[in-house]
């Protein structure tokens, strides 16, 4: 059974992979901010010595700016197709509270506790819900072809 994904688990995982998106695009954010602040404190240097701030590393920098930007791109438009599909499939179900718990969870990425104070049911009533939303979840075939493994 180690290889086997419960129908529930692989619901889980493809539910959050909207999640994961946001959390790469915050982190490209932040590496192109690093090297735009690198590339800042080097022009910055200003004290009469040489210092080795040549072609060589201007078009470096160039390089690993644009690969980064091209990342952000192509990472975002990732995130707006898994949104709209995630969302389209969470809007189908015919309970608002399941509807609810789901996009908290996976669209917004709230904790069980942030869902339960929203919704004004306690956590354990929560986790009720959002087992029946996953029993009535249906994955998309796109999702069922790339992990045959259920």
């Amino acid at each position: 059974m180690g290889d086997v994904m419960t129908e529930n688990e692989s619901k889980k995982e493809h539910l959050r992979e909207y999640r994961g998106h946001v959390r790469r695009i915050r982190r490209i954010e932040s590496e192109l901010a690093e090297l735009r602040a690198m590339k800042t404190s080097l022009s910055v240097v200003n004290d009469g010595m040489p210092h080795g701030a040549g072609q060589s590393d201007l078009s470096e920098y160039a390089s690993q700016l644009d690969q980064l930007e091209r990342s952000l791109i192509q990472e975002r438009c990732k995130r707006i197709v898994a949104y709209k599909e995630l969302t389209d499939r969470i809007r189908s179900l015919k309970s608002e509270n399941e509807r609810d718990v789901l996009f908290y969870r996976y669209i917004k990425g709230f904790d069980w506790w942030e869902i339960a104070e929203k919704m004004g049911y306690s956590e354990r009533w929560v986790l009720k819900i959002h087992g029946k939303a996953l029993a009535h979840f249906e994955l998309s075939k796109e999702f069922i072809e790339i992990h045959p493994k259920m």
